[in-house]
């Protein structure tokens, strides 16, 4: 039989039960502290050990029953049965009280879930609440709005949530359950940003966050995002990170961002920290250096992000973070490179090979040869006059695709282009301003091996200072 409960939880809050075909509602006060509905069994499950700890992120509200499914499974070892809490800021809009749980209750394993619906700070502090959490073995934070989560910070109910990780139990969410489940969250609590605000300005007033509450096991110096791709949620990660690395709100020097599609999309973590994305895409974005300029009232630029877009059943090892895989997107003034959620992957497995400039190669026909090595190939040189050309022969088969990236020393400004054996310019990239990155992918599409130069224009200024470029073909 399955039981439902609710209660509210105040000092003189009275509890009437009433019986309705096997299934038990409760008549409360009108006044309120919080709300709790029970669903399943009303006595917890009881077990010496459990074998988490288990995450889900997810990119809506929603439960995405086959992540949650692994969670419950990794917890409780494929055996016996756990107890969940959802902890919700503000009641659902419309349909079930319950949602949440409504979907859980249908897992494996799940003896019982309990919906706490807090709507003050305060709550936090109730004992029933906290005696719940802390009796559970998997928390849930539902959608809605994480700065009602964040208020929570350094409350009995955060250690409680802690706990429950540190038992080997797990946590997780939605939406803004998502967000509060990473180590740097984007809190919105002076409202909510989109990209194009925070490319503009990074330190824009709706840009604030909440650092020192959740630090799970492997997920530190991370920012979570929610509704990725269909609110082009890209842009405002990249700030987010960019924004992280200059205030110091990682350990590091670097921050993660991770952005989660909805519409099913969901990055299950386990125990030592390997995720895997089910349902839609999901990316991770590295920032590893200080970003050229992220300053309040100015437009963002920060070079060379490394994104791993990770499609449903692929991994990513934050436990052993990768160093290879990424492709890399740019921010120059503001402007964010084409193509922010897909490009040619710097594979793995190769080590590649390394070409310097010998000079002189301004020409075709004294190009520096990379045509046979393999991929990627790193290029480098200088500019060092305002008119130096530096030519790569490379060579494409058929269907095969270049990308090139390369990153610019602040001591000149230089140009970018991909140019066929007859000399003509196929693809260009000449961002505006010194130490500005360039970019470009091309794509043969006749039969055959073709030769191909790439070459590196100087623009503006000049120096010794190298240029390095990065030849990656897929």
């Amino acid at each position: 039989m399955t039981v439902r409960l609710r209660h509210r939880s105040a000092a003189s809050a009275v509890i009437t039960l009433v019986s309705l075909a096997g299934t038990l509602a409760a008549v409360h006060p009108a006044q309120a502290a919080a709300d709790r509905v029970r669903l399943g069994s009303a006595s917890d499950a009881s077990r010496a050990g459990w074998s988490g700890p288990a995450f889900t992120m997810n990119g809506d509200g929603a439960v995405v029953a086959a992540s949650m499914q692994r969670a419950i499974d990794a917890i409780r070892d494929d055996t016996g049965s756990l107890d969940v809490v959802v902890l919700a800021g503000s009641a659902p809009t419309s349909g079930s009280s319950t949602p949440e749980c409504d979907s859980i209750m249908s897992l494996t394993g799940v003896n019982s879930c309990t919906t706490w619906t807090l709507t003050k700070a305060s709550d936090a502090s109730d004992p029933q609440v906290n005696t719940d959490v802390r009796d559970a073995e998997f928390v849930y934070f539902a959608g809605g709005d994480q700065c009602r989560y964040a208020a929570w910070k350094g409350s009995p109910l955060e250690a409680s949530v802690e706990s429950v990780v540190a038992k080997g139990g797990g946590s997780g969410g939605g939406s803004a359950g998502t967000h509060i489940n990473s180590s740097v969250v984007y809190d919105a609590c002076q409202g909510s940003a989109t990209s194009a605000d925070a490319l503009a300005d990074p330190y824009d007033p709706a840009i604030t966050f909440t650092t020192g509450m959740f630090d799970w096991p492997h997920y530190a110096d991370t920012v979570n995002d929610s509704h990725f791709v269909t609110r082009d949620r890209m842009g405002r990660t990249m700030a987010f990170v960019a924004r992280a690395i200059k205030d110091g709100l990682t350990t590091s020097g670097a921050a993660w961002g991770v952005g989660v599609e909805q519409g099913g999309g969901s990055l299950f973590v386990d125990r030592n920290g390997l995720a895997t994305e089910y349902g839609q895409n999901a990316y991770v974005v590295l920032g590893d250096h200080q970003p050229e300029q992220a300053v309040p009232g100015k437009p963002l630029t920060f070079s060379d992000y490394k994104i791993w877009r990770l499609t449903p059943g692929s991994t990513f090892d934050f436990g052993n973070r990768p160093t290879c895989g990424f492709y890399r997107r740019s921010v120059t003034d503001g402007v964010a490179d084409a193509d922010l959620y897909d490009g040619i992957a710097e594979p793995c497995g190769s080590p590649g090979a390394a070409l310097g400039e010998s000079e002189p190669n301004d020409t075709s026909g004294t190009a520096d040869d990379a045509s046979a090595l393999p991929s990627p190939t790193t290029l480098t040189g200088s500019m060092k006059s305002s008119t130096d050309r530096d030519y790569f022969r490379v060579a494409l088969a058929s269907g095969q695709t270049a990308s090139v990236r390369c990153t610019i020393p602040t001591a000149y400004d230089a140009d970018l282009y991909f140019m066929d054996s007859a000399g003509r310019t196929l693809q260009r990239s000449v961002t505006d301003g010194a130490g500005a990155p360039e970019s470009l992918t091309f794509t043969r599409t006749s039969s055959g091996t073709g030769t191909y130069y790439v070459d590196v224009e100087a623009y503006s200024g000049a120096g010794t200072a190298t240029y390095t470029c990065t030849v990656a073909k897929s």
